[in-house]
């Protein structure tokens, strides 16, 4: 690989990061809501969730300064894609937040080699089987089928502008 080929490889990497950080923001926000609409029963799953990508979202902190970059950082507030009235619309949107992080990670999966496409690999995965339990149905790739023509998109939530 030539340097100017090594450079760019390097500049996607960190865009893909730069997005996964993004989306993982995204998702801690609409955890926040979703904690805020669903039935007790639930709520377990929802800390789980939240937490699993609370945690995401500071390893990638980190990988992106590792970069030499400056995260991205969370926006005050989030649009999200449609309204959440009661526990059911929750639910939903607790799978919207899954299926995006895992479009968000199959972009990382593709732009980053090693350990770290490893770990966007597991994060993928992650968010595919979360995204199953909420939703009940599953796609034969996930992060991928969901996503044909669409381009990057940080998370499930936009900021709120």
């Amino acid at each position: 690989m030539s340097e100017g080929e090594t450079a760019a490889a390097k500049d996607r990497e960190l865009r893909a990061l730069q997005a996964a950080l993004a989306a993982e923001h995204a998702a801690v926000y609409g955890y926040g809501v979703v904690g805020g609409r669903i039935g007790k029963e639930r709520r377990g799953e929802v800390r789980a969730a939240y937490d699993a990508h609370r945690a995401r979202r500071d390893v990638l902190v980190r990988q992106v300064r590792d970069a030499g970059a400056t995260p991205v950082a969370a926006a005050a507030g989030y649009a999200l894609p449609f309204a959440v009235p009661d526990a059911a619309a929750a639910v939903r949107l607790a799978a919207e937040l899954e299926d995006r992080v895992a479009g968000i990670y199959a972009d990382l999966v593709r732009d980053s080699t090693g350990e770290r496409r490893r770990a966007a690999a597991e994060a993928l995965r992650e968010a595919a089987v979360r995204s199953v339990r909420w939703s009940g149905k599953s796609v034969a790739f996930p992060g991928l089928a969901e996503r044909s023509g669409a381009g990057t998109t940080p998370g499930a939530a936009a900021p709120a502008r």
